[in-house]
């Protein structure tokens, strides 16, 4: 199966900063970067952390919070904290100075060999917008954003077709009346044909299914022998 790496999509060219970098100087990297978060590395490259631009935000929230304004964050942001602990964490970066006070560690890294899927997956159970892309070292490779995982869907249909047509099992014939025929449009993979067995129809849609950047695949087969057994409804009285 062709999967798509994140060293496919990720933006290499990564702007950083030491732990010891102070905080007016964080800021003037993010802002003029036109990024919201920034990687914190040792002196051998390695990534020690992160700084987002919320946890450059907790200064002004704080100021406001006790410096006698009506400010407060919202109910669920405050039960978050008191469940988590994290309101330490946030008054400790409200006070900070320097990259080491700001960032959140360990980072959320992928390697540059992983999947988007699984880069996909690792956003979503560790709630974070972007990943540090590191090496077997930890040395800081590049950043990977939900934006970039989103470039898998902007392949051409020529492009896709051919992914298609490559991963999908080796046994089927393409395009005549006794193999599989594929079509892709706007991401759309249509297959249809002759293929000898049912199964092999099964085994080309799932393949295509799971290949990235498709939107959705359609199926419209007449195959020859049904060599899937169909199991019996049986339904246990409780």
């Amino acid at each position: 199966m062709m999967r798509i790496t994140v060293r496919e999509v990720m933006t290499a060219q990564v702007t950083s900063v030491k732990a010891d970098t102070p905080f007016k100087d964080v800021a003037e990297v993010l802002v003029t970067n036109a990024i919201s978060a920034v990687p914190v590395v040792d002196e051998d490259g390695r990534v020690v952390g992160v700084v987002s631009e919320g946890d450059l935000m907790r200064k002004e929230e704080f100021r406001e919070q006790y410096c006698g304004e009506s400010y407060q964050p919202p109910l669920r942001a405050r039960l978050r904290r008191r469940v988590t602990g994290q309101g330490e964490a946030d008054g400790r970066k409200a006070a900070g100075h320097t990259a080491a006070d700001l960032m959140a560690t360990p980072a959320v890294t992928v390697p540059a060999s992983a999947s988007t899927v699984r880069a996909a997956r690792v956003m979503d159970e560790s709630g974070v917008k972007r990943l540090v892309v590191v090496d077997a070292e930890g040395r800081l490779q590049g950043i990977v954003s939900r934006r970039d995982l989103l470039r898998m869907y902007l392949r051409d249909d020529d492009e896709l077709r051919r992914r298609v047509v490559e991963g999908i099992p080796a046994h089927a014939r393409w395009n005549d009346r006794d193999g599989i025929i594929v079509e892709v449009r706007d991401g759309i993979v249509t297959l249809s044909g002759y293929p000898g067995r049912r199964s092999e129809a099964a085994a080309a849609v799932h393949a295509a299914e799971r290949l990235d950047g498709v939107v959705d695949v359609q199926g419209a087969f007449d195959w020859r022998e049904d060599d899937i057994l169909e199991l019996p409804f049986t339904w246990d009285r409780p």
